[in-house]
């Protein structure tokens, strides 16, 4: 006979926090104090359905339970134990929280059926109800109240004073010690401080890796990365602990950083909170890790700089990488035309299913003729450097916008005054730091780089997935010219 174990409670807290910590099937260790240890299984991300935790308690029994269903409209989560040591068979639970009416909090919902052993019913019963289920709403509690409190100017020293967190944590990262090749990058352990004042602490679960910390590694911009150091500019994950006078923010929530300062390639990291955004319950950290810097760089390059529009011939380089995409897609919705250049018929069915209306397939950099019998391009999205400097600049029409992004090739020789003039062309070398100087920038544009893969003008590109500690592996994947889409780490 299969035993019904069913509690609920209040929250005091807005619906929106206590199921960003709850979504996270991995959370529990942070904040139920009966879990010891946990880990998700394979790599996967702590909120992909079917993604196993396997965790052990403080009296010494491991489980093994796997997500069976998420739903963030209705704020419902479904698991199922796989493997246990404690005797709960065919065991399912169920998670739902509903906003209650009188107030901004929030109802909790727990429920589960399972089976037992004869004659351990009534234990088990008793076990699941107060053990786990009326702990576990007494411990949220005091895991919200703590980040509440630290919200509170008077109350915040006192509360970061007992709070156990606010020592160094352990963290594994990937450092570069010797400016070079991909085995340059070794994976180390390390020590992530407490926040300090304005600092927020970030267990990172997704990392985005992007050209710019090739660059880095290889020494291309020693005053960026001074050795031994970190790469990595953009990461997602939960948020562990805050210093003194962060707003917006609190413990358990779900945030992603984008930071001008190296370092994100680590398990934990403590950063400013200015470089930190919040993330809505719709968007993965994976998603947010392989999205955020590209989608962001696509926004500023077709609205701030292209003045993109319809009709305008629009040229992209790597259109099959991550950035390629989305630029291609957002540029069509905007009814552009656009030109794609890829290094091989893989990566052109990829460009021209992303909305490419041209794809020159060309790994020697020669592509102006082509683009010149199109009408020539009014806007080049340029990552390739000093190999196709001239064919670019041959490639642009007169008044064109010439956009350059990248080196893959080598640094870009300057282009002198007298030859940009010859064509009456204007030339940009932007950084995406000035354009999100600020955290309500940075907030704006995360916004709408959301908005837009909400409503279609954007889609998720392919993502390739490597663990942390092979680092060095997704470095040489990127440079050997044969990924399509993001790269990220998994820490």
């Amino acid at each position: 006979m299969l035993q019904k174990v069913v509690r609920s409670a209040v929250i005091d807290a807005p619906i929106e926090r206590v199921w960003a910590v709850l979504r996270d099937f991995n959370s529990h260790e942070r904040w139920h104090d009966v879990v010891e240890t946990s880990r998700i299984e394979r790599g996967e991300s702590a909120s992909q359905v079917g993604c196993v935790r396997d965790f052990t308690l403080k009296d010494g029994n491991r489980i093994r339970e796997q997500l069976l269903a998420l739903d963030d409209l209705e704020h419902r989560s479904i698991y199922c134990i796989v493997q246990a040591t404690v005797p709960l068979e065919r065991y399912v639970a169920t998670v739902t929280l509903k906003p209650v009416t009188d107030g901004n909090r929030t109802f909790w919902h727990w429920e589960s059926t399972f089976a037992t052993p004869p004659g351990q019913a009534r234990e088990l019963r008793r076990m699941v109800a107060e053990g786990v289920y009326e702990a576990g709403f007494a411990n949220l509690r005091r895991h919200l109240r703590i980040g509440a409190d630290l919200q509170v100017g008077g109350r915040r020293a006192a509360a970061m004073a007992s709070h156990p967190r606010a020592l160094p944590l352990p963290t594994r990262r990937a450092v570069v010690r010797h400016y070079g090749g991909p085995e340059m990058l070794m994976p180390e352990d390390g020590e992530a401080p407490a926040p300090r004042a304005g600092e927020v602490r970030i267990r990172q679960r997704a990392i985005g890796v992007n050209y710019l910390d090739i660059y880095l590694r290889r020494g291309w911009i020693p005053q960026m990365l001074p050795l031994p150091g970190v790469p990595g500019m953009e990461a997602a994950g939960t948020v562990i602990d805050l210093g003194e006078g962060v707003t917006g923010v609190l413990p358990g929530d779900r945030v992603a950083c984008l930071h001008a300062v190296p370092g994100a390639y680590c398990s934990v990291r403590t950063v400013p909170a200015e470089a930190v955004v919040r993330l809505p319950a719709a968007i993965e950290d994976e998603t947010a890790a392989a999205l955020l810097l590209k989608g962001i760089t696509a926004d500023y390059l077709l609205h701030d700089l292209g003045h993109v529009r319809a009709g305008m011939r629009l040229l992209v380089h790597a259109a099959s990488g991550a950035l390629g995409l989305l630029v291609v897609r957002w540029a069509k919705h905007l009814g552009a035309t656009v030109i794609g250049t890829v290094s091989s018929e893989e990566k052109a069915r990829v460009a021209r299913a992303a909305g490419c209306d041209e794809l020159i397939v060309t790994r020697d950099y020669r592509f102006a003729e082509t683009v010149q019998r199109l009408g020539g391009a009014d806007v080049i999205v340029d990552g390739l450097g000093d190999a196709a400097r001239e064919e670019n600049f041959e490639a642009l029409a007169r008044r064109g916008h010439w956009i350059s992004i990248g080196q893959v090739s080598g640094a870009m020789r300057a282009l002198s005054p007298e030859r940009l003039a010859a064509k009456s062309i204007s030339f940009s070398r932007p950084a995406v730091f000035d354009y999100v100087a600020t955290q309500a920038q940075l907030a704006e544009r995360a916004q709408r780089v959301w908005a837009a893969l909400a409503d279609g003008r954007l889609a998720l590109p392919p993502i390739e997935r490597h663990a942390l500690d092979n680092a060095a592996e997704a470095h040489r994947r990127l440079e050997s010219r044969r990924t399509i889409g993001a790269l990220i780490l998994l820490a």
